[in-house]
C-alpha cells in the first residue's frame, strides 16, 4: 500500500517554507492589517485558486471585522510561462465598492502585472481604496514597478508550489511551500 504523503509530496525537491514559518508569516501578517484597517471598511479580495489558502489563514487571524469576495485572474499561458495578458475570468460585481477599502490577498507576486493592474481595474471600478497583499515576493521576476503593500517573505526565482500553489492543478494541499522539481515541468 502507497504512502498518501509519498504521493502528495512526489516532486518536491526541497521544502522552502515550513507550516510553522507560514503560520508566523501570516500572524504578522494579520496583526499589521487588523491594526492599519481597524477604523476602515475591509474587504478580502481573494484571487482565486492559489490565494484561498493563505486568505482563509490570514482571515481566521484579523482581529477586526472583514468581508470576503473572489475573484478569477489568469496571466499564465502553459507551463511555467506567464502570458503577459491579464484575463479576468470572474470579475467583481457590487453595488458598494465606493463604500468598501480593499485588500487584494494574492498567493505570489512574480511580474507584477496582474496586480499593478487589479489595483487600477478596482480604483477605476470605484473602490474607495486598494491595497495588496501577498504571501510571497519574487523581485526579481518584476517587470513593471509595483510594491505589494503587505510582503509576507521575499523569495529567490524558484517555482514554488504548497500552500495553494500549484503546477498544473497539483500540489496545491501541500502544508509548506515548497519547490517543484525540475524535471516536474521541463518534461
Amino acid at each position: 500500500m502507497t504512502d498518501h504523503n509519498t504521493l502528495r509530496d512526489e516532486g518536491v525537491e526541497r521544502i522552502l517554507i515550513s507550516e510553522e514559518e507560514l503560520d508566523r508569516i501570516v500572524s504578522g501578517l494579520a496583526e499589521r492589517i487588523s491594526e492599519d484597517y481597524k477604523d476602515k471598511t475591509l474587504l478580502m479580495l481573494c484571487i482565486l485558486k492559489g490565494s484561498i489558502v493563505f486568505m482563509g489563514d490570514l482571515m481566521k487571524k484579523l482581529t477586526i471585522p472583514c468581508e470576503i469576495d473572489c475573484m478569477k485572474v489568469s496571466s499564465y499561458g502553459k507551463g511555467t510561462v506567464s502570458g503577459g495578458r491579464i484575463n479576468i475570468l470572474l470579475d467583481l460585481h457590487r453595488s458598494d465598492l465606493s463604500e468598501k477599502d480593499i485588500l487584494i490577498i494574492e498567493d505570489i507576486i512574480d511580474s507584477g502585472k496582474t496586480l499593478s493592474y487589479l489595483v487600477e481595474y478596482l480604483k477605476i471600478n470605484g473602490a474607495r481604496s486598494v491595497k495588496s497583499v501577498a504571501l510571497l515576493d519574487k523581485p526579481s521576476r518584476r517587470e513593471v514597478d509595483y510594491k505589494p503593500d503587505y510582503t509576507g517573505l521575499e523569495i529567490p526565482d524558484e517555482f514554488v508550489i504548497g500552500y495553494g500553489l500549484d503546477y498544473a492543478e497539483k500540489y496545491r494541499s501541500l502544508p509548506y511551500v515548497g519547490i517543484l522539481k525540475r524535471e516536474v515541468y521541463m518534461k
